[in-house]
């Protein structure tokens, strides 16, 4: 009897160790902070022709830190207009830290396009490295002496704080990330804060709740600029699943409940080491949402990878450096947003991984192409704590 209770308590003890170091990654990996660039960089992203006859759009970024689907989805949804001079800008051409070893160049200095005389149609603000009242005044003063009354300014997700701290939106309502909005309003208490609500709009100033609702921001102002038959094509580029833009939203915080979800995967399921193959004429809201969506999966691991090269070049010309090693050794699954452009001889040196494609998804809205498959992967409470995490409520 005394035995059986030793082997027990051994093999409880086993389990433990198991269990815990099979969390330990994925906690490492969500809880390391990724480090801004250091150094230098010759790589430059493609400077789009300036267009007089065009809208002129500026998307602020922070190389400390950018969200990145606050970023590119914008980015995506304003050039597949064809009718706007779509910009990021910067203080510096410093590259702009956007998830672990992966960086983009940005386009424009705030001093270049002050030099070339650019008029602002629209300002999109996503979310930035500062999120309370302790603002980058460079920024702040660059965003206010851009704004005209003719000016139009989109706040994504927690971008929110940035553009509170504007001055811009005292006593006009505004929006964030659900499970953001209490630490954030405390320190902004003039704008009114508001929430169930995809899109918050007073005159020319509008912001998003989180992360996925930079879609809805994003073509509520495509339609304002350039109308409805323009916004129903930018929609069906990305396979947009609602007949019109959904304004109404569930604003639903993560709770204790959903995070008890994350202990029991990491502990007790499976945690793949994720790989995401970045290449050359990759479409910037596809890799965006992608990567956002499972990053957030506390993978044991996520990187990048580039097969040849550091760099490449994004449907719309921005430049992407990819800092990490290239060493695929041990990696679960690899997915492919472009497996056309792949060659056989490249998969077949894959053999052991398995590659997720994406070639399959011409019809379907990428986020629910991405939850349908961590639900079957981990469940329905997993794959909703996902959705909250991304606001896609």
């Amino acid at each position: 009897m005394k035995k059986i209770k030793m082997y027990a308590a051994v093999f409880a003890m086993l389990l433990i160790i198991v269990s815990c170091i099979n969390a330990c990654r994925p906690i490492r990996n969500f809880t390391t902070k990724p480090k801004p660039w250091s150094g230098q960089s010759r790589a430059t992203s493609k400077l789009p022709v300036y267009d007089p006859a065009k809208r002129t759009i500026f998307i602020i970024a922070d190389d400390k830190l950018t969200e990145l689907f606050d970023m590119l989805a914008p980015f995506y949804l304003f050039n597949a207009t064809e009718k706007a001079n779509v910009y990021i800008v910067a203080k510096e051409k410093t590259p702009i830290l956007i998830k672990k070893d992966l960086f983009v160049c940005p386009q424009l200095t705030f001093g270049e396009a002050d030099s070339m005389h650019l008029r602002a149609d629209l300002i999109v603000i996503p979310a930035l490295s500062i999120r309370d009242e302790h603002q980058d005044t460079v920024v702040i003063s660059w965003i206010k002496n851009h704004f005209s009354p003719t000016t139009r300014m989109l706040a994504i997700c927690d971008g929110a704080s940035t553009a509170a701290a504007t001055g811009l939106y005292d006593g006009k309502p505004i929006t964030c990330h659900a499970s953001d909005i209490e630490a954030i309003q405390p320190h902004f208490n003039k704008p009114v804060w508001v929430q169930q609500v995809t899109v918050a709009k007073s005159g020319n100033v509008f912001s998003t709740a989180g992360v996925s609702n930079a879609v809805e921001g994003s073509l509520a102002v495509i339609n304002e600029l350039f109308g409805t038959e323009t916004t129903q094509k930018v929609a069906a580029s990305i396979h947009y699943p609602h007949e019109g833009i959904r304004l109404s939203h569930k604003s639903i915080a993560l709770s204790g409940g959903n995070k008890f979800e994350v202990i029991k995967k990491v502990f007790f399921k499976r945690n793949r080491d994720i790989g995401v193959l970045l290449q050359n004429g990759m479409n910037e809201f596809a890799m965006a949402s992608m990567i956002d969506t499972y990053n957030r999966t506390f993978p044991a691991s996520f990187k990048t990878y580039i097969l040849k090269d550091t760099t490449i070049s994004t449907r719309y010309g921005l430049s992407l450096i990819h800092t990490g090693n290239n060493s695929m050794k041990g990696l679960d699954e690899l997915h492919v947003m472009m497996p056309g452009t792949w060659s056989e001889t490249a998969e077949s040196t894959l053999e052991k991984i398995n590659i997720v494609r994406y070639d399959n998804l011409q019809h379907q809205y990428l986020f629910d192409a991405y939850f349908k498959r961590i639900r079957e992967q981990y469940g329905d409470q997993f794959e909703k704590f996902v959705k909250i995490s991304l606001d896609y409520n």
